[in-house]
């Protein structure tokens, strides 16, 4: 059975407490911007006693340069679901081994033109690794880093990517082209031991197998008493399918992947038509 459209939904109060939405694609707009009218429905929530958490691979602290004024003491989902915050407190953190670190350093390279085999393609890429309080890189051009400081407020350029001795949540890598077809070429050999996400049309995340949104949302929901019934969840990649689990309340956006398409329960209008403002009047009558 495919999922519903979500004018089926009758337009009364229904019985949410949280409320679960990823970033790019999803809330923001096409310029990646929080639109104008989401802080009115931030304010109907808060009232309503419904809790609003971002969902995101953004940093943290990337999420509280966007929220913080009206959430300083908010909860989050950052990093994909390795790091998240209860109430401004952190809940859960999680990291790879710095084995696989490593690997992952040798395998995408130092300055990011990278290629599978000896004649095989070459990718224009660029690696961040995560850490819970600021992310590092060692590519340095303009174009690189203008891309990852829309995702990482907390950026610090190093010489070597080897040096850095942070716990890493994730790695990320950045591809100027098409992400997907690089992370089947180039990051396949990691799938049996960590988890490889397709995260946008140019992001890959590389984590732990045992994190996603999902276990964030559920950890979450754990730590308030709220049930999957009260949940619901917006999303619109790859990254987001396992958090559509969490709420009987899911909804992939107009311009998601198919794979959302096929696992949520409703469609939600796409991003650029303010499609969860759109869906959460509807929620809230």
């Amino acid at each position: 059975m495919g999922a519903a459209d979500w004018t089926e939904i009758t337009q009364e109060p229904h019985d949410i407490k949280l409320v679960v939405a990823d970033m790019d694609g999803t809330l923001l707009d096409g310029e990646s911007r929080i639109p104008d009218g989401f802080w009115s429905r931030l304010e109907r929530m808060k009232q309503l006693g419904i809790r609003f958490v971002p969902a995101s691979g953004r940093q943290y602290a990337t999420l509280i340069g966007m929220f913080g004024k009206e959430m300083p003491k908010g909860s989050y989902i950052a990093e994909n679901g390795n790091l998240v915050v209860a109430d401004g407190e952190i809940a859960s953190v999680s990291g790879i081994d710095d084995a696989y670190v490593r690997r992952i350093v040798d395998a995408v390279g130092v300055n990011g033109q990278t290629a599978t085999a000896e004649h095989g393609p070459a990718f224009d890429i660029g690696l961040v690794l995560c850490a819970a309080e600021r992310a590092y890189v060692s590519r340095h051009d303009p174009d690189f880093l203008a891309e990852c400081r829309k995702y990482y407020a907390q950026l610090t350029v190093v010489d070597d990517l080897h040096s850095v001795t942070d716990t890493i949540l994730k790695a990320a890598v950045f591809d100027f082209g098409e992400a997907q077809a690089m992370a089947g070429a180039l990051l396949s050999g990691f799938s049996e031991e960590l988890q490889v996400v397709v995260s946008g049309a140019h992001w890959v995340d590389i984590m732990n197998l045992d994190t996603d949104k999902r276990r964030g949302v559920v950890a979450l929901q754990k730590h308030f008493d709220i049930t999957p019934a009260q949940t619901a969840v917006f999303g619109d990649y790859l990254n987001d399918l396992e958090m559509l689990d969490a709420g009987e309340w899911s909804f992939a956006m107009g311009n998601a992947h198919p794979d959302l398409k096929k696992a949520a329960h409703y469609i939600a209008p796409a991003n650029t038509q303010y499609g969860v403002l759109q869906v959460l009047d509807r929620l809230l009558g």
